[in-house]
């Protein structure tokens, strides 16, 4: 019997089909990356400008269209960012709100 991947097959539930595994594998590798809202590719640090007015929940303040934040760090999540703010400490963001700098 052979070891190689090529024989793996996985189950895709979007499309109902059996797929190569090593296709469904690249397909999640890519979903996992962080996007901002106009579908660029955001890394640890890059600098995001806010494209709406945010009010923060916690805060009793509203962070503008176009604040610059500095230095991002990608979470678990490919739909949030943590990034700081000078008046807020342990800023989350979701990336639909943001672009890329």
């Amino acid at each position: 019997m052979s070891d190689q991947n090529d024989d793996d097959y996985g189950y895709d539930e979007a499309t109902g089909e059996w797929r190569p595994a090593s296709d469904l594998a690249a397909e999640k590798a890519n979903a996992a990356k962080a996007r901002d809202a106009s579908g660029n590719v955001l890394t640890d640090g890059d600098s995001v400008v806010l494209i709406k007015d945010l009010k923060v929940k916690g805060a009793g303040q509203t962070l503008k269209q176009g604040t610059v934040i500095k230095s991002i760090r990608l979470t678990d999540n490919p739909e949030e960012i943590d990034c700081r703010h000078d008046a807020i400490k342990g800023l989350v963001l979701r990336t639909e709100f943001v672009r890329k700098r």
